[in-house]
């Protein structure tokens, strides 16, 4: 085989190339390129039964580009180069046969990280945006989505040139800073931890709320309101929703207004805790009784329905009846006026609350339980990825006394007995239970005894996993984890660490025991403490045992550190060290009076905070 250069007008497609007396390929993916940058890889060819001509092997579709660029240049007076072959020796069908199709059906594309790499190096090299786009015939916004790579981590973008993280989390991800990054990744590599992915990621990112910049009635530029844009350039988000909220709103209310001045009988603005459902409704003219229907949705986005009424009402209107809905007057405030009415109400709501802590603590109560569009509130997912010890939790004693408890408090609040939680996931913003208000002045008919029953399930639901605030409570209320926990499988499949495992048969078998079988494999070791645990094969049961990382206090078996609860707990030491349980003062905050101190907190002991 040689390399030469071959006029165009000495190659044909050969009858050997697999792409032979097909209709004309499709080349629109490489006409740019051929274009910019001429045939860069060389064609496969073998002499013809005429010594000056060559027939293609494999490489009809540079030769097709290739043309359509002469055509085009001749048309102006201009030529192309000789095309790059390789020529192969006369007379192998078979081997021809096989490189047609070998370069066919193993040329592969390059994945996008390949692209970033190849894309970033001829930047450094002086490449503008367009010309890029040029040569490799993808549009310029197409050749910064890729670019935008380069501004995540490099193990993220290893991880999605390895096809494990796809393509819509990726997107999200370039919405997050480095230490966002870091942190996804960490719960990327804890196998107990949930990791979001895809929406879900784009949920974790903006705290529940992300609200498209093309979802808003107002005007972007001229609001002030900081923006948030991917670094693909696709989307733009509001960085604060509730201010967004406050111009999104005023805007629909000028609308509803604008509606009523034109001679419509009603305009009913639907929350986005409802939806307008276009199935119950019918078109209605104006002058039949037809409404506005204002649809507003949770992430922003809003529509006007013009000229609906309700099918029972189109019914009527069949009939030949009228629709008993009189014109609805122009209310007599502006909206600014109202907004001066609300706001002066909210502040002396909130003033004279402050001399009725039952009530405030009710309406605390509904707000944690319904949310509202200043309150977030979710529920503790419990997510894992290990299935074992998902179940481990789902079946153990803990779980199983809270969830008789909630169900009591499901039936007291009269919510679905088979609901989940009593808590509403508002971060999701859906209409799953009873309305703020409702829950609010069910809550003022029950007694304080009722509402501290409540109260217990919405913070148990809505604690979070992992923190510091499970070890401040749990030491404060001195959690017996014996009566709640005991070793399981999952446990032990858990435990994998030599040095942990051969202190915990000391623990639990005694110091002989643990040292007679100091260089017994972990399987060993872990069978000695279950039948220590169990009191089988000859070995005396140890009760009530708990491994020290559970308990409260907990502690670690190593100095080696890096258990989270034994962290957590140095977090709560020293934030108790840095509070005065003494005020100097008195306590007169908001003329209330005092809680009263805290009995029966149990403080750490010396070896615990030693160990």
């Amino acid at each position: 085989m040689k390399l030469d250069f071959i006029d165009l007008g000495k190659l044909s497609v050969s009858k050997a190339n697999m792409r032979y007396a097909k209709k004309a390929p499709d080349v629109s993916d490489i006409l740019p390129t051929v274009r910019a940058r001429g045939v860069i890889v060389p064609l496969l060819v073998r002499p013809n039964c005429d010594p000056d001509a060559f027939e293609i092997v494999a490489g009809a579709r540079r030769f097709t580009a290739a043309k359509i660029v002469a055509d085009e240049r001749s048309a102006a007076g201009g030529d192309i180069d000789p095309l790059p072959c390789a020529i192969l020796e006369d007379g192998d069908d078979a081997a021809a046969i096989e490189a047609s199709l070998i370069e066919n059906i193993k040329r592969l594309d390059p994945d996008e990280v390949t692209r970033w790499e190849t894309f970033a190096k001829l930047v450094r090299e002086g490449r503008e945006i367009e010309d890029i786009s040029a040569t490799f015939g993808i549009p310029e916004q197409g050749v910064r989505r890729i670019l935008a790579l380069g501004n995540l981590l490099p193990r993220i973008r290893t991880l999605y040139r390895d096809k494990q993280i796809e393509g819509t989390t990726i997107k999200h991800l370039t919405l997050a800073s480095k230490n966002q990054q870091k942190a996804w990744l960490a719960l990327y590599d804890d196998p107990d931890a949930y990791c979001p992915t895809g929406y879900q990621l784009k949920e974790w990112l903006f705290g529940g709320a992300s609200i498209k910049v093309q979802n808003a009635l107002f005007d972007v530029e001229t609001s002030g309101l900081a923006i948030i844009a991917d670094l693909f350039g696709e989307d733009r988000y509001f960085a604060d929703a509730d201010a967004f909220w406050k111009q999104q709103n005023a805007v629909i209310e000028e609308r509803r207004e604008a509606y009523l001045d034109e001679g419509w009988s009603d305009v009913v603005i639907v929350s986005p805790s409802e939806r307008f459902h276009r199935y119950e409704y019918v078109k209605a003219a104006k002058r039949k009784g037809g409404r506005i229907y204002i649809d507003v949705s949770a992430n922003g986005e809003v529509a006007f329905h013009e000229g609906y009424v309700t099918s029972k009402e189109a019914k009527r209107l069949e009939r030949g009846e009228t629709i008993d809905a009189p014109k609805v007057a122009r209310p007599e405030v502006t909206s600014t006026m109202q907004t001066y009415i609300d706001l002066h109400r909210h502040a002396a709501t909130r003033a004279a609350l402050c001399s009725h802590p039952k009530v405030a603590l009710r309406l605390m109560v509904a707000h944690a339980i319904a949310g509202s569009w200043l309150w977030k509130v979710k529920p503790e997912p419990q997510t894992c990825r290990n299935d074992m010890v998902k179940e481990s939790v789902e079946t153990c004693r803990a779980e199983t006394e809270f969830d008789e408890k909630r169900r009591a408090v499901l039936a007291l609040l009269g919510f679905d007995p088979e609901r989940t939680t009593v808590t509403r996931d508002s971060m999701m913003l859906g209409s799953d239970g009873i309305g703020l208000v409702p829950l609010f002045l069910r809550l003022l008919d029950l007694p304080d005894r009722a509402v501290m029953d409540v109260i217990v399930i919405v913070i148990g639901e809505t604690l979070a996993s992992g923190g510091s605030a499970v070890e401040a409570v749990g030491g404060e209320i001195g959690v017996d984890m014996a009566r709640y926990w005991q070793a399981d499988d999952a446990f032990f499949e858990c435990l994998r660490d030599k040095e942990v495992l051969a202190r915990i048969v000391a623990e639990v078998a005694g110091d002989p025991v643990a040292e007679a079988n100091a260089k017994e494999a972990g399987k060993v070791l872990k069978k000695i403490v279950r039948d220590h645990l169990d009191g089988v094969n000859g070995r005396p049961k140890t009760a009530h045992w708990v491994p020290k990382w559970l308990a409260f206090p907990p502690a670690a078996y190593t100095a080696r550190g890096g258990v989270g609860s034994v962290i957590a707990h140095d977090e709560v030491i020293a934030a108790r060290a840095d509070h005065d349980p003494e005020p100097s003062g008195p306590a007169t905050i908001l003329a209330l009076p005092a809680p009263p101190k805290a009995k029966g907190r149990k403080q750490p002991q010396p070896e615990a905070e030693a160990a």
